[in-house]
């Protein structure tokens, strides 16, 4: 494969062990999307398990999400200091071990104290596999190897509840964790035989300071959104948690930006908003994924709850989505190592605009082939866009600077997905006299006015270019 064949000047690593790294770092890629993607579907059959409250089991899948936001930035900023192939193995061995101890729980409690392990071991590994991808290969497959990146987190996304609700058929809850384990061992032999260990010289002290600030915040905003959504109907007294929430997020915020501007070795350094390029790819990110986490949360209630699909078949209709971007991404990333990738995202966007558009306008009783056409242009255009945008974050800045980056943009990605459930959730909490459906429909165009605003974002890169 092109992938692996070596050129003279190359960086990165020779073919082959580029090859080992790869299959390392798609497996636990797989492990964590696979792990994310499962296990709102086990809910239900945990919480008759652990004789718990439905309210209760959500923890599960909150602790998880909680502990990994919490964390991203500060793993980004680790990677530099203990080298990739440290923190890697160790957010893998964490995540992996934190599975068994999953499987094993016996009270929830102990279920959700795995689950915030896992997150944070999952933390350590998304939050740089995206700048190893970068010091692996070469500047001309970046584009290439994002690509595919983003093939296989679709794919995953696509068949991970089938194969989730195949093993809850035949096997009890525990096994979607103990699943990990064999993947899990098998990626840490591989990353401490092949991925790189360097370690860059530090400026200064590891800005603790900075990491307390940004895990507060971050943490902030994921509480204050779950309790907005849960909370918004229920009176002026209700809004107090979130609004507490609400203000710790503002003030870490404001002090963990006053503590980069002095920090002698900062936790997210200046130097990358000083690209131009790099902050409007990650405001573009950030927008997008704005509007699929809005879409995400309203398909299923669209196909279940308006058209009244059973479940299986609403994944069925949902599956073409992921689809397109399995069809298009790979070569979106490979034009993007040949063209400029603004101008493939800006494309790729504003396909996806028709059709979030075309969803939002759907008829009262749809051929199931006509949701599923819909979904595959949204698929198409997120696809076409995703691995460019990312490529131009990642190779607009130093290579020094791969590692906050690439924890740029997994927050980025993880923040504007909870942002977008989060309106979403408060809207159909204050569910309007019109009922659900005009609601989710009302969602799925500002979902749509979302994406607009992300088009514009990457669009003003074009004029970067131009000047």
């Amino acid at each position: 494969m092109a992938l692996f064949a070596d050129q003279p000047g190359d960086e990165g690593l020779p073919g082959h062990q580029r090859r080992l790294a790869v299959i390392a770092l798609m497996t636990s890629t797989t492990m964590t999307v696979f792990d994310g993607a499962m296990i709102n579907i086990a809910l239900p059959q945990i919480a008759r398990s652990l004789d718990v409250s439905s309210a209760a089991a959500v923890w599960v899948a909150n602790g998880y999400l909680l502990s990994t936001a919490m964390t991203l930035a500060v793993f980004a900023a680790l990677a530099a200091r203990t080298g990739f192939r440290a923190l890697f193995a160790a957010g893998l061995a964490l995540f992996t071990l934190a599975s068994l101890g999953c499987a094993l729980s016996t009270s929830l409690p102990v279920l959700v104290a795995m689950r915030v392990l896992q997150g944070i071991g999952g933390a350590a590994t998304l939050s740089i596999a995206p700048a190893i991808l970068r010091t692996i290969f070469p500047g001309r497959l970046l584009g290439r190897i994002l690509g595919i990146n983003a093939l296989l987190i679709a794919a995953n996304t696509a068949i991970a509840p089938a194969v989730g609700g195949a093993l809850l058929s035949a096997l009890s809850w525990p096994w979607l964790f103990a699943v990990n384990l064999p993947f899990g061992l098998f990626a840490l032999l591989l990353t401490l035989r092949v991925i790189p260990g360097e370690r860059a010289q530090p400026r200064g002290p590891f800005d603790f300071a900075g990491a307390v600030w940004s895990a507060l915040a971050l943490g902030a905003v994921i509480l204050a959104a779950n309790a907005l959504s849960g909370h918004v109907a229920q009176g002026a007294k209700a809004l107090l948690m979130p609004a507490a929430y609400g203000a710790v997020a503002l003030i870490a915020a404001l002090a963990f930006a006053r503590r980069q501007r002095r920090a002698p070795d900062p936790l997210l350094p200046p130097a990358l908003f000083a690209s131009p390029r790099f902050t409007l790819a990650a405001l573009t990110s950030f927008s997008s994924f704005i509007s699929q986490g809005m879409t995400f949360i309203a398909l299923p209630f669209l196909f279940q709850h308006v058209y009244g699909y059973n479940v299986f078949t609403s994944a069925l209709l949902f599956i073409s989505w992921p689809v397109g971007i399995v069809l298009v991404a790979p070569h979106a990333g490979r034009l993007a190592d040949r063209y400029p990738p603004a101008r493939l995202a800006t494309l790729g966007l504003a396909l996806f605009a028709v059709g979030l558009m075309l969803l939002a306008l759907l008829p009262d009783e749809p051929q199931r082939w006509d949701i599923s056409l819909r979904g595959l242009v949204c698929g198409i255009g997120f696809g076409c866009f995703q691995s460019p945008n990312n490529r131009e974050m990642l190779g607009s800045v130093a290579r020094e600077l791969s590692g906050p980056a690439g924890g740029v943009l997994a927050i980025m990605r993880t923040f504007g997905q909870c942002t977008g459930a989060a309106i979403l959730g408060v809207m159909l909490t204050l569910q309007t006299e019109h009922g659900e459906e005009s609601t989710i429909r009302l969602g799925l165009w500002i979902a749509t006015a979302t994406t607009i605003l992300a088009v514009m974002f990457s669009a003003s890169r074009l004029r970067l270019r131009a000047r």
